[in-house]
């Protein structure tokens, strides 16, 4: 049950996809990148919502961590980047990020390469040849130390602290004790549950780090919704039952699971330790998605209530329903339906299950997300995080 493979790294890292990304480095050549996309199946693309007109040193520096983190992710064998030429993150001031990334990366710009369909010509050129050689790479046996599984929650409902979340949290307890590691963040949803996970961590520092982190999410919240900052939560949550973020944070926390918080990170940034580790990032699902993966995540279970097909580029996403109606309406989009939990299924029998599903997706059975292509690539620049 638990044989796992994948494509290893010359760094050392390991992918559990072996992909060609086509990456735009900022937003106006997002089509250029489509279109070499679009002439070279199998190729990954993404859309870049940033890339220019940013300020201020944090902003940069979270900028080009995200951009560099798709570049250097484990389940991406090989890298086309496309600029434009006078962007803030162009390829000039990325190369050097990047240049030890350990793949091929190959890097046109669309102002001194001969605009935009000659760029594409030469990126789709580029991209074949590199496709050519990932598709003949073989799988190899990979140890549980190498795997980074992310834990998601979004369009919750009053199920998703009481069936999937505490599914996702067995997995992610499971994980730790087999030497992986898990990661979540959603600062704006632990707002309530400071002390709750201080109590978890390995250190003081760390308990101290986490206190920070989520006073910081809860002063903004209150300096940008004032009164209401108890009520900071979506229209759909509160159709789903869920009445004040206090009570949405402590259902979402539970999704990490119940060992040790070995580290806290920051947006996007790679741990440098095993086990259960925090990241500093927003509440939005699709920039706390780029954060975790930039962090180096080769896999992320997402609990929805409410249901939303998102996915991720170059990182498989296994959607998780709270509850039975929302896995019946959406059954293209969701892999596994927790809300058998409340129809008289035990704990431990989802999440072997659950164990069951992430291995075949480890060694390369396709999520739901995937087969349907619900890529979302978006993340935010300005820090803290909201």
């Amino acid at each position: 049950m638990n044989d796992i493979s994948g494509f290893i790294r010359p760094d050392g890292r390991v992918g559990i996809r072996n992909h060609l990304l086509v990456m735009p480095t900022v937003s106006c050549v997002n089509g250029v990148a489509q279109r070499i996309a679009r002439d070279v199946p199998g190729a990954v693309s993404v859309v870049n919502p940033h890339g220019c007109g940013r300020g201020g040193p944090r902003d940069l520096e979270i900028l080009f961590r995200i951009l560099s983190g798709l570049i250097r992710h484990p389940n991406v064998g090989g890298v086309v980047l496309i600029g434009l030429g006078c962007e803030v993150s162009s390829i000039a001031n990325l190369r050097p990020v990047v240049q030890d990334a350990g793949k091929p990366v190959e890097m046109f710009n669309v102002q001194t390469d001969g605009g935009s369909l000659e760029t594409a010509r030469k990126g789709a050129e580029a991209a074949r040849r590199m496709l050519a050689e990932l598709q003949g790479r073989p799988r190899e046996p990979i140890a549980w130390e190498k795997i980074m599984v992310a834990m998601e929650c979004g369009g919750s409902d009053a199920l998703s602290g009481v069936t999937a979340n505490v599914a996702l949290g067995a997995v992610a307890d499971w994980l730790v004790e087999k030497g992986a590691t898990v990661i979540f963040g959603e600062n704006t949803e632990m707002i309530g549950t400071a002390e709750v996970l201080a109590r978890r961590a390995k250190n003081e520092l760390v308990a101290g780090q986490i206190r920070q982190m989520v006073s910081r999410a809860e002063k903004l919240t209150r300096e940008i919704v004032g009164e209401l900052a108890s009520l900071v939560i979506s229209p759909g949550n509160m159709d789903g039952g869920i009445s004040t973020i206090a009570e949405k944070s402590m259902g979402c926390i539970v999704k990490g699971g119940t060992t040790t918080i070995h580290q806290v990170v920051d947006y996007g940034e790679a741990p440098t330790e095993r086990g259960l580790i925090l990241q500093d990032g927003p509440g939005y699902d699709c920039d706390s998605m780029a954060g975790l993966a930039a962090s180096g995540a080769q896999l992320m279970f997402f609990s929805t209530g409410r249901g939303t097909p998102v996915g991720f580029p170059a990182m498989p996403v296994i959607k998780v329903a709270s509850n039975t109606g929302v896995y019946q309406a959406m059954r293209d989009d969701m892999d596994v339906n927790a809300g058998v939990l409340t129809q008289g299924a035990s704990l431990p029998a989802l999440r072997d299950e659950m164990i069951r599903q992430m291995i075949r997706v480890i060694n390369g059975e396709q999520t739901k997300a995937e087969t349907n292509g619900m890529d979302v690539f978006s993340f935010m620049t300005v820090h803290p995080p909201f």
